[in-house]
């Protein structure tokens, strides 16, 4: 018989300044490799490390990347989150926006959680058999409602950072 409890665990992911995460759940070990032809497929300049739980078999947190300093972070969140299949991609020298959709188009991806750069928490539930997400927290809650002064300055920026014209 099953055990029907369950607790849960608040797990906050590290990014460093200027690193960007993406977070997400897939469905085989073949992931990583993808995931790392897909990545270093997207831009020569593009820095990246992967973390992927094994939910099955060794049960080990995989990695790839082409960064070993990115490789540790993505592994280290891996393995604190400790949800089975779930990954993480830590990144530099691009942004998600870059890559999001190709990582998206992987086979083995069935979601991604968040892509970011904000503090980050992971809410896990825990029971006998393992770990699940339950949801995330990226960045902090609103402190107003956009002013016509603020949608200007976000045009504007936008347009400065090479993403619209």
């Amino acid at each position: 018989m099953t055990d029907n409890k369950f607790k849960t665990h608040l797990v906050t992911i590290d990014i460093p300044e200027g690193c960007n995460v993406i977070f997400g759940h897939s469905h085989f070990i073949k992931t990583v490799e993808d995931l790392y032809e897909t990545l270093v497929a997207s831009s020569p300049t593009l820095l990246f490390g992967i973390g992927f739980c094994e939910a099955s078999q060794k049960r080990l947190v995989r990695s790839d990347g082409n960064d070993a300093e990115l490789t540790k972070m993505a592994q280290k969140a891996a393995f604190d989150v400790g949800a089975g299949h779930s990954f993480f991609i830590y990144m530099k020298n691009g942004f998600p926006i870059n890559v999001l959709n190709r990582v998206k188009q992987v086979e083995e991806v069935a979601r991604v959680y968040c892509a970011t750069a904000n503090p980050l928490q992971v809410l896990i539930a825990e029971t006998g058999q393992g770990r699940g997400v339950m949801g995330v927290i990226d960045g902090e809650a609103p402190l107003g409602i956009e002013t016509e002064q603020d949608k200007t300055e976000r045009r504007e920026f936008l347009r400065t950072i090479g993403y619209k014209r």
